[in-house]
């Protein structure tokens, strides 16, 4: 190491050393410009003159900027440090410094010690680093030297994948400064090694190109070594490390480690086949494969592996089992594939509904036999129907404007009256109760979201929000948690100890985890990580909790948990399948769901709305003031689960992927695009529209965001999130640097500036539209809105307001004046088709008033009663 504790890089003052390599030496070090302790890479001095260290050195900071992902090292800067901004240094030479986010733990070698992990903590850890890799696979980055040197794993147990320095390397390199059995730094040409010996591929040991299969096959070395304690081709030479690699295979896990599950054995070995056909084909179908052996009872069972064309055969063979006819076609339901980690036989379908509709909620009646739905044939207007299995028509209750929400031991129904829609099957509005077979609902309760009946039939737990923040109560009034983002699908245990529900980071996107809540309010995260998540229920004995995710909608799954963590996938299907309610004797109800979202947009000089959405999932439109480039968010799981942000010509030329997240802006200029990377914390992201590199924003204490907007000059944003503890408020955040500064008090959102600045619109809670001086001061409410409008934006010359009550289908935007509060209807958007239309959202309205872009959802489900499920 060459520089000393008080050595100064420009505005960076060294500390400690952390480590050296050959590619670069790390500093502990302090920022002095915000105060913040940060990891500097410096390329050695003996390299700079190098040409080729120094290309090697600038590729590896493009890599680490395109990559937005918690399980790899954040970079925060790239940076040339000329020799006269140097301080105490050993030379006036210049140097080149990655400034990189300081990671408190420990590498993995060290975690390791020369021993095993247990294989919960190995799983574990292999998922997030599996995880990692697919982020950066997904980019075009193969690693090529993933090692557990190069692996870190922080003090509260997540996983950092560091040293992105050999990462897809082309250029041919000697180097004197080679360890024994190192990092080898050739090129990738016939005949030259790039790698570290003993981690290394066989294709990587023979010279030849390498890509994310190699890095599966370095992936599979180190999960064996965390598995076994030993290393899995480590020899005393080189020699017979590379003939190890090449020929042999390391000692069945199951001998040194008899605690390992056979699925997971044929996992490893599955990753270090010496063929990378035979291989895993993606890190994403290795996440997903460890999630299974993670969460099934696969010590006892094996987990059959298969190539991801056998995956498809098998899917198709077990989605034959049973056809099922649908109003919109033949929909097949499978009751389990044939590789199901479960083991356990097929499940038997009985199709209870046939209209074309959204179903939003269904539970059993306590005999059993009649089944209590709530559903909208067009729109989101919901109602509630009964039906039974031995006579599948549908009879509505007559009720109308109404959402179920739980039916009794001894009969009753909870709903919601005078029902809102809000999002995906949440609806907000009345607490009430009514018989089942029949009277007026009895009004209990305002602005409550969902509610449970305790076992005992005599009281409710409900989700309602209160100051901005989500509480689950029970009984009401009595708060057992709560969240700045929101709560959703919370359900009694059988007996009645518990209440699990999901929590959601951010208002109205369904990704979260899985929790229960004791009725002393201890909280106990169960699951967690999913793209998203609808429908839960416990099981019939108690023991687990059941609950639909999936990395698609297509894709959901029934989940089961238990309370100790222990995960197991219970039920797939050809198609999407939500989990409803689950009886004593073990059936279930669960409804097919076929989700799409579509995105038209009605451009300058058009007459006619043209279709701009990409797959099945494209939200968030933001026209450029031309209206000849759209940026919008496609958060289909195939593409990750932190969603992506787009952009296209509206032309209708091919989609760029700027990066992870859903945009919220485009810059005055047009050249940045704001967005917010769904990471836990999240983050707040600048990306190019052209040519340039992303940047981060400092997000200070802010955990999550839900709405962020540029200031008209374009030099800070306007963005709204919460911080641990608090409701969600709005802050002014520099592009430039700096902490953010909150504006507004807590419970207020969406915050959208006036043309001059001078004022900011917010959405508060329990009021609705409020007007803020930017300056500071007291909000005012603004006059003739109600809780249930939201804006689009404010009119170009700040005396209007173009708002919308966000649950109307079709969507109608009205000019709404601040100060008399009159308002005039001047558009309506939604598809010519509203069957299973249950929200037109993200209206964007361009200044000429007459260009917009706007998505809808549209959901069609069919219910299920599925008999022989475990």
């Amino acid at each position: 190491m060459t520089l000393s504790a008080g050595t100064r890089l420009g505005s960076y003052e060294v500390l400690a050393p952390l480590g050296a390599g050959g590619m670069g030496e790390v500093y502990r070090a302090k920022d002095t410009r915000v105060d913040r302790a940060v990891a500097l890479k410096v390329l050695p001095e003996e390299f700079f003159e190098s040409e080729e260290r120094r290309g090697r050195f600038e590729r590896e900071a493009r890599m680490l900027a395109s990559l937005t992902h918690p399980g790899i090292a954040t970079l925060y800067s790239f940076e040339e440090i000329p020799g006269s901004s140097l301080s105490s240094a050993p030379s006036s030479s210049s140097r080149h410094i990655l400034v990189m986010e300081l990671l408190e733990g420990e590498t993995l070698r060290a975690a390791l010690a020369g021993t095993k992990v247990s294989t919960k903590k190995a799983l574990e850890w292999a998922r997030q680093i599996a995880q990692g890799l697919a982020a950066a696979h997904e980019k075009g980055i193969v690693h090529r030297d993933l090692k557990p040197e190069n692996v870190f794993v922080t003090n509260d147990g997540r996983i950092k994948i560091l040293d992105f320095g050999l990462a897809k390397l082309t250029q041919a390199e000697e180097s004197p400064n080679v360890t024994n059995l190192p990092t080898a730094t050739r090129g990738t040409e016939p005949g030259m090694v790039m790698g570290t010996l003993g981690y290394m591929s066989p294709e990587q040991v023979k010279g030849r190109p390498a890509d994310a299969r190699s890095d599966i096959f370095s992936f599979g070395a180190i999960l064996y070594e965390m598995l076994s304690g030993r290393r899995a081709f480590h020899r005393d030479t080189a020699a017979e490390t590379i003939s190890a690699i090449l020929k042999e295979d390391p000692p069945d896990l199951s001998v040194t480690n008899r605690s390992v599950p056979p699925g997971l054995e044929r996992l490893v070995a599955h990753c270090l086949e010496k063929n990378p056909e035979q291989r895993f084909h993606s890190a994403h179908d290795l996440a997903f494969d460890l999630e299974s052996v993670s969460g099934s009872s696969a010590a006892s069972v094996p987990l059959t592996l298969a190539s991801p064309m056998e995956r498809k055969r098998r899917l198709l063979a077990a989605a034959c089992i049973v056809l099922v006819a649908g109003a919109v076609g033949a929909a097949y339901l499978a009751g389990r594939r044939a590789a199901n980690a479960s083991g356990r036989g097929g499940a038997s379908f009985n199709q209870l509904t046939f209209s074309l509709q959204t179903i939003f909620n269904a539970r059993f009646s306590p005999d059993g036999r009649t089944i209590v739905y709530s559903a909208a044939l067009r729109g989101n207007t919901s109602e509630v129907f009964a039906v039974r299995p031995e006579f599948p028509e549908a009879k509505p209750l007559g009720l109308r404007s109404v959402q179920l929400l739980s039916v009794s031991s001894g009969g009753e129904l909870a709903l919601l009256t005078d029902a809102r829609y809000v999002a995906h099957n949440v609806y907000e509005g009345t607490l009430a109760r009514m018989p089942l077979e029949g009277g007026a609902p009895r009004d209990v309760l305002e602005h409550v979201r969902e509610a449970d009946w305790a076992p005992d039939g005599a009281s409710l737990a409900v989700i309602r929000e209160v100051g901005g923040k989500d509480r689950l109560e029970f009984p009401v009034g009595r708060v057992l948690c709560e969240t700045g983002g929101y709560f959703s699908d919370l359900r009694f245990s059988p007996k009645g100890g518990r209440i699990a529900f999901f929590e959601h980071p951010v208002k109205w996107d369904d990704r979260g985890l899985v929790a229960v809540v004791d009725l002393a309010g201890k909280k106990v995260i169960l699951a967690d990580g999913f793209w998203g998540e609808e429908g839960l229920a416990w099981s019939s004995d108690g023991q687990e909790v059941l609950f639909s995710a999936g990395n698609a909608y297509s894709a959901f799954k029934v989940l089961a948990v238990t309370l100790a963590g222990r995960r197991r996938t219970a039920l797939e299907s050809a198609g999407g399948l939500t989990i409803r309610d689950v009886r004593p004797d073990g059936r279930w109800l669960a409804t097919r769901d076929d989700f799409l979202q579509g995105m038209p947009a009605l451009l300058p000089g058009q007459t006619a709305e043209r279709d701009l959405s990409w797959l099945d999932l494209s939200d968030r439109p933001v026209l450029s003031g031309d209206g000849k480039t759209i940026v919008f968010t496609e958060q289909s799981g195939s593409l990750g689960a932190n969603y992506a942000v787009c952009l296209r010509r509206t032309d209708g030329s091919a989609v760029v992927r700027l990066g992870e997240g859903t945009p919220e802006d485009l810059s005055p200029d047009g050249k940045w695009a704001l967005a917010v990377v769904p990471t836990s914390p999240q983050q707040l992201v600048l990306y190019p529209t052209g040519a340039g590199d992303a940047r981060r924003l400092d997000r200070g204490g802010i955990e999550s965001y839900e709405s962020a907007v540029f200031f008209p000059d374009g030099k800070s944003v306007l963005a709204c999130g919460h911080e641990p503890g608090h409701g969600s408020r709005c802050y002014v955040q520099e592009i430039g640097g700096g902490t953010s500064r909150a504006v507004t008090p807590e419970g207020t959102t969406r915050g959208m500036l006036s043309p001059d600045a001078s004022r900011i619109l917010v959405y508060a809670s329990g009021t609705g539209l409020v007007i803020y001086p930017a300056a500071g001061g007291e909000g005012r409410p603004v006059p003739g809105t109600t809780p249930d409008d939201g804006a689009v934006r404010w009119s170009r010359d700040g005396n209007s307001l173009f708002v919308y009550h966000a649950s109307d289908v079709p969507l109608r935007i009205a000019r709404l004046n601040v100060a008399s509060g009159t308002r005039d209807i001047v558009r309506t958007l939604g598809p010519a088709d509203l069957s299973g239309v249950t929200s037109v959202s993200s209206p964007f309205l361009a200044m000429d008033e007459k260009s917009y872009a706007y998505s809808f959802q549209r959901t069609i489900s069919h219910l299920f009663l599925v008999d022989g499920a475990r």
